[in-house]
């Protein structure tokens, strides 16, 4: 459990990297945070599934701009790990407008001995210079260096909500409310616009797109869903600007089940390709989908999050929760789904089993190795011991943002400004 206090601690995005030994966070202040997993001694081998702080560095600055007269929001928005390909580690951070790429490594030496500048770093004068010195490297304490490498500006005229990288490791795609641009991690100056559903009149606007991700193994395939509840794939090989789709993923409306909240809570908040690229997950208001890549009429499998609150959407629209975005997670093998509800409540769905949980991260019942008890919401009726009411439920406690370790069961919840790490009991 990692807390902190002030609004701008307030996390904003939760992301392993790809071997599960580093996690990142990013805040409302802009921070990006990378916590390090504990080496198992034989002593205690129960620290394994620890995590520490390994390296802490400002990602973005509030900026303005000046020919919209608007403030640029220092928020992390997302954060992506980019496969290690030597000892440093590399990872993309975004805010409103603007990605960079950050370089995080290490350095336990440093050179000594320069021949035209002190040990202080001044320069020497060089008439006093009577012989050569060969510089060496001396063993100093570790150090944990953050140096942004690339940044990527100038090429979102609106927010972006979401960026992937590609599979192949050379491109990445940064997505805003309607648009999709392809960069290559190389170049800054340049990007290519791959969807656009601007029209020519904005009046004639129906839906915005609100997250966008690559394909896992298949670098020519990405897929972004829209506010009306439908995702759409695409194939970069058919046409450069892929505003025509090859699938159309949307489960038709139950016309009976209509009514004025239809539309906000079909918006989908997050999409997630399975690890195997088989399946796809989105996140609605209300429910989970599974959809089959090879099926697009309707989802493979449907998970109903919190269905009780069903009720209460006119009081939920009234103090905006209603608009709130939910994350979702695979699990290492595909098997378990998560994400995030109210009362600092998160379910999780075996899609094998059927089976379902709701756990609670709070730090009353979050100490270390305390096991996690389920918890229970009643609908109607008489209330149990354990439950919990719909009206009693605190709809400002809320798990936007979660991540699963790529092979183990470790998940990473974020609530608020509480960082909950919690893992399989250790025996």
């Amino acid at each position: 459990l990692c807390n902190q206090t002030h609004k701008s601690d307030i996390i904003s995005t939760v992301e392993f990297n790809p071997s599960g030994e580093l996690l990142a966070t990013g805040d409302k202040g802009g921070r990006v945070v990378v916590f390090q997993r504990e080496q198992e001694t034989k002593s205690e081998p129960q620290r394994r599934g620890e995590y520490n702080v390994y390296s802490t560095f400002q990602s973005h600055d509030p900026e303005f701009d000046y020919l919209k007269s608007l403030e640029i929001e220092e928020k992390i928005n997302k954060i992506r790990w980019l496969p290690q390909q030597n000892a440093a580690y590399f990872l993309l951070s975004t805010n409103d407008k603007t990605v960079k790429l950050w370089k995080i490594s290490e350095r336990d030496r440093r050179p000594e001995g320069y021949n035209l500048k002190d040990e202080d770093g001044r320069i020497r004068d060089p008439s006093t210079i009577t012989s050569l010195r060969v510089p060496v490297l001396q063993n100093t304490d570790l150090m944990v260096e953050a140096t942004a490498r690339r940044v990527f500006s100038n090429a979102h005229t609106y927010h972006i909500n979401s960026i992937s990288v590609n599979s192949d490791l050379q491109t990445y795609i940064s997505t805003d409310d309607l648009r999709v641009n392809l960069w290559n991690l190389e170049i800054t100056d340049q990007s290519f616009n791959i969807v656009d559903i601007k029209p020519c009149n904005m009046e004639d606007l129906t839906e915005v797109i609100t997250a966008a991700e690559f394909h896992p193994q298949q670098c020519n395939t990405l897929a972004y869903s829209s506010s009306r509840g439908s995702v759409r794939l695409c194939d970069m090989r058919k046409q450069a600007l892929c505003d025509t789709h090859c699938k159309f993923f949307e489960e038709p409306e139950d016309p009976s089940t209509r009514s004025f909240f239809s539309e906000i809570i079909s918006s989908i908040s997050d999409i997630k390709f399975s690890h195997s690229g088989r399946f796809l997950m989105t996140r609605d208001y209300l429910t989970v989908k599974v959809w089959d890549l090879n099926m697009e009429t309707r989802p493979v499998q449907t998970y109903q999050v919190h269905d009780y609150l069903r009720g209460k959407l006119c009081s939920l629209y009234e103090n905006d929760c209603i608009f709130d975005k939910f994350e979702c997670v695979w699990n290492g093998s595909d098997s378990v789904i998560m994400t995030g509800s109210y009362n600092n409540f998160f379910r999780m769905f075996d899609r094998n089993t059927k089976k379902d949980v709701t756990l609670e991260a709070s730090r009353e019942n979050s100490k270390p190795r305390a096991i996690l008890k389920p918890r229970k919401v009643c609908v109607g009726g008489k209330r149990r011991k354990d439950e919990v009411t719909v009206d009693s439920l605190d709809f400002s406690k809320k798990i936007l943002h979660s991540a699963w370790h790529p092979q183990e069961n470790i998940i990473a919840v974020a609530a608020s400004n509480n960082l909950y790490i919690f893992q399989d009991k250790v025996t």
